[in-house]
């Protein structure tokens, strides 16, 4: 991107950063992550002129790149309370731009990414940003990373039908997951679970969202 183009997104991406505030984000800590990562390296290029649109971007395969409101929200729910998000596991890693973001709040982020070409995109799209705390892995989602858990904090970026229970079995102790739940072209609902220290679980309905649907298995 030449200088000129630099500047200007890194404009636009102030102005999102604001009218993000505007809408009720609240965290300076979420909008400085928001603030921080270039969302125009994360979409096609004849996209990048929308990059910094409230808005939901097609990446291919089906699948799109989160609106930043809705990544700054889930955010937010996660580290309410001035909570650290500590180890975090992401299902929906996409083209990489939420990894992006996390990693800016989170110890360690283990992204999932079912479509072994739409990974290979992500691993492209954050390698110039050197995140060293940032993990990505060819897997199904519902299945999670038992192998690294239990994680203090999950986001799905896909939608589940029904509680994820193999997720939920991941949290940590005081741990937070927060997912969409709904069908695909249906009402959808953010969801909140929380983990009680005396291992009960506490589940909060948040905001309507809408989300592609999280499928099984990997291609």
């Amino acid at each position: 991107m030449n200088p000129a183009a630099l500047q200007t997104a890194t404009r636009a991406r102030a102005r999102m950063v604001e009218r993000l505030r505007t809408e009720g984000i609240r965290d300076e800590r979420v909008l400085g992550a928001i603030g921080s990562v270039p969302r125009h390296a994360f979409v096609e290029e004849a996209l990048a002129s929308r990059a910094y649109e409230d808005t939901a971007l097609p990446l291919g395969f089906q699948q799109t790149i989160s609106q930043p409101y809705v990544v700054a929200r889930m955010a937010e729910v996660l580290v309410a309370g001035g909570r650290a998000m500590g180890k975090t596991l992401e299902v929906g890693a996409g083209c990489g731009y939420q990894a992006a973001v996390l990693s800016q709040l989170a110890s360690d982020v283990y992204a999932i990414e079912r479509i072994g070409k739409l990974l290979d995109k992500a691993r492209a799209n954050l390698r110039p940003l050197r995140l060293p705390n940032v993990r990505l892995k060819h897997g199904d989602g519902n299945l999670g990373l038992p192998e690294v858990a239990p994680f203090d904090s999950i986001i799905l970026a896909a939608a589940a039908t029904t509680t994820p229970r193999v997720l939920v079995e991941q949290l940590a102790p005081g741990g937070r997951m927060v997912f969409p739940l709904g069908q695909a072209g249906a009402d959808q609902i953010m969801v909140l679970i929380e983990r009680q220290a005396n291992g009960g679980l506490k589940e909060t309905k948040l905001d309507a969202v809408r989300f592609v649907p999280l499928l099984a298995g990997t291609e």
